[in-house]
């Protein structure tokens, strides 16, 4: 299945629960690549902002506080359950739109900046992505970007990933993200798919998140929102997926009776239009 065939659907059926899971952890300042690309972003009030893949406005909210009454954020995502949530907060400047990254229905040198959090890695043509970015940007704007990749698997999701594997049908792949996957997950890799999409500089850091999960329960339960463990406790009934999650509590508890600390890596793009 396409990926804009498959991830749609996904992201609207589970908006509410990935809402509030990165709530919680920008709350928690555990969301570092997303910050770093706040940062980056360096808005000012008045500004006219691009929310690229904003999900359910989390991010957007933020960026609305900072360009103030007098600027607006426009956020974009592909997924309608997202875009419908997102709607839901009322925010008197920022407006959602359901849209195609790949295919902005914008002007040329519309925004003052830009930000895709999390986002970029979904694109099945992530030069598309850019350049159509890059178009929607006025000369010298910001792109920031913040991208999970994956480093050295820690045990800790190891052993969780043996249950899953025991208990769950596997996950649906999109048959059009080896490419962009492989493309974040390398750095000069991806600043060059910047460059190439016409951003006349780009730079690419890694952010690592250390994130304290309480216990094993908490962690497990965490885990089960997230959209690819979510896309495969749809598969099964009741029954299965408690049974997954006591089996899954149980197996880390064995390992990690108390808290659990675990790393996340991000590659955060700041590209100059």
């Amino acid at each position: 299945m396409k990926s804009k065939e498959l991830y749609p659907g996904i992201f609207s059926r589970h908006a509410a629960a990935y809402s509030r899971r990165l709530d919680q952890i920008m709350a928690r300042g555990e969301a570092r690549g997303r910050q770093r690309m706040i940062d980056l972003a360096a808005l000012e009030t008045g500004m006219t902002v691009l929310d690229i893949a904003c999900g359910p406005g989390n991010i957007t909210r933020r960026l609305a506080a900072q360009v103030g009454a007098g600027g607006q954020v426009v956020g974009i995502d592909l997924a309608p359950g997202m875009i419908e949530l997102a709607q839901a907060a009322g925010l008197g400047n920022a407006r959602f739109e359901v849209m195609d990254m790949e295919s902005l229905a914008f002007p040329d040198a519309s925004f003052d900046a830009a930000v895709c959090g999390h986002g970029l890695q979904f694109a099945p043509d992530l030069g598309r992505a850019l350049r159509e970015a890059r178009r929607v940007l006025r000369t010298g704007a910001r792109l920031a970007a913040s991208v999970p990749v994956t480093g050295e698997r820690e045990s800790v999701w190891a052993l969780l990933q043996s249950v899953i594997d025991a208990w769950l049908p596997p996950a649906p792949q999109a048959t059009d993200q080896t490419a962009t996957r492989a493309t974040v997950a390398d750095a000069a890799a991806f600043r060059k798919v910047a460059l190439d999409a016409g951003f006349s500089s780009a730079s690419v850091e890694m952010v690592e998140e250390h994130v304290r999960w309480a216990s094993a329960d908490q962690l497990v339960s965490m885990f089960t929102t997230w959209w690819d463990c979510a896309s495969r406790l749809e598969e099964v009934d009741e029954s299965r997926r408690e049974g997954f999650h006591k089996e899954a509590t149980a197996a880390l508890l064995t390992r990690f009776p108390g808290p659990i600390d675990t790393t996340g890596r991000n590659h955060v793009l700041l590209a100059i239009a």
